[in-house]
């Protein structure tokens, strides 16, 4: 089921927690909201569930106007970041409940009830569970459970706020693999929210970057980080070494720094570059002498970080080098290196270059 929602914003009281907004995503398609706390990510799941109402907009699913449909006639699954799960309930019954409250008329019978729950409990391996209660699961069992839950009442769409969030980092890494493998099965078409970038990144056939109610950029997650549209979305997608400085003759220049920028324009730039995009070396070229110090080394699974200072640097550089390089850079705390961008990312106060 394709979703469209055009001209949607939304305010409570005095604030504006949507602007408006368009976003079209299309059948089967796995979509994270990514964004920092107060981007209005939260705000447009809940829209799009029937769980808040716009203040101007409509919302489609495939051709059929939702807007201002009930909750319960939607055909959306729901999958909350604390679970929700009825304690009471066994965990059958919680995956259950959905297709039983359902009017006599739509009601499944018992037999197919059952066998949709057994089903469904196979599918996210818990079916030797199935009468133990929530108290008794662990957190990501639980998670599992009301995935299960959402999808027994087989729904159009599955929306899922923070679904990970509340899970420690080797289980959150394990159950969004789990979802991404259960959703290319089932081929519904899925909307998460999240503020872990990784988890977008790694999820999402297509990320939406949100900030202050408004949409910064909708891409792939590779077009995302390798061509951010702006300051906002480079910086929230991951760790940033930052250069700024006067620009002459078209290079840049910050006390010992000089870069050299093809086609830069202006007096002032601003370089942002990502940890692997520094190369250390012992020597300067022509395009770049930004003399540098380690400050610290740590390696780190497959490859090993390097902390850098200097005094034209507000803030110290991150850089990563594969082991195999560190082995023959031999660097150590106090080493002086000189920093190679492989890749340069300029911006202004307003916009990408």
């Amino acid at each position: 089921m394709s979703i469209r929602l055009n001209n949607i914003s939304r305010r409570f009281g005095a604030t504006t927690a949507l602007h408006p907004l368009s976003l079209d995503i299309k059948q089967g398609e796995l979509i994270g909201l990514l964004g920092p706390s107060g981007s209005g990510k939260t705000t447009l799941l809940r829209i799009m569930a029937g769980l808040e109402s716009p203040n101007s907009g409509t919302i489609h699913f495939g051709e059929r106007d939702v807007t201002h449909v009930h909750v319960r006639k939607r055909r959306v699954g729901f999958v909350f970041q604390n679970y929700a799960l009825f304690k009471h309930m066994t965990v059958a019954e919680n995956v259950a409940f959905g297709l039983k409250a359902r009017p006599r008329s739509e009601r499944p019978s018992h037999r197919d009830i059952r066998e949709r729950v057994l089903g469904l409990l196979q599918k996210v391996r818990l079916e030797a569970l199935a009468e133990r209660y929530p108290a008794q699961l662990s957190g990501g069992q639980q998670q599992r459970v009301a995935l299960a839950r959402a999808l027994a009442v087989e729904p159009d769409v599955l929306l899922l706020d923070e679904p990970f969030g509340a899970l420690d980092a080797k289980v959150r890494i394990e159950l969004r693999r789990w979802l991404r493998h259960l959703h290319d099965e089932f081929g519904f078409t899925s909307v998460f929210v999240t503020h872990d970038q990784e988890e977008a990144l790694e999820l999402s056939d297509r990320v939406v970057v949100m900030s202050e109610g408004r949409i910064e950029q909708i891409d792939t997650p590779h077009q995302l980080y390798r061509h951010p549209a702006n300051r906002f979305v480079f910086e929230f997608l991951g760790e940033t070494n930052r250069l700024e400085g006067e620009i002459v003759n078209g290079v840049l220049t910050n006390g010992e720094a000089r870069l050299t920028l093809p086609g830069a324009t202006g007096s002032r730039a601003e370089v942002l570059l990502r940890p692997h995009e520094v190369r250390l070396a012992e020597s300067f070229d022509e395009h770049a002498h930004l003399p540098v110090k380690v400050s610290a080394i740590s390696p780190v699974g497959a490859e090993v970080r390097v902390e850098l200072e200097a005094n034209w640097m507000s803030d110290p550089w991150q850089a990563t080098m594969t082991h195999h390089d560190y082995e023959q850079l031999t660097p150590t705390r106090g080493t002086r290196l000189y920093a190679h961008p492989t890749r340069q990312h300029r911006f202004d106060l307003d916009y990408a270059i």
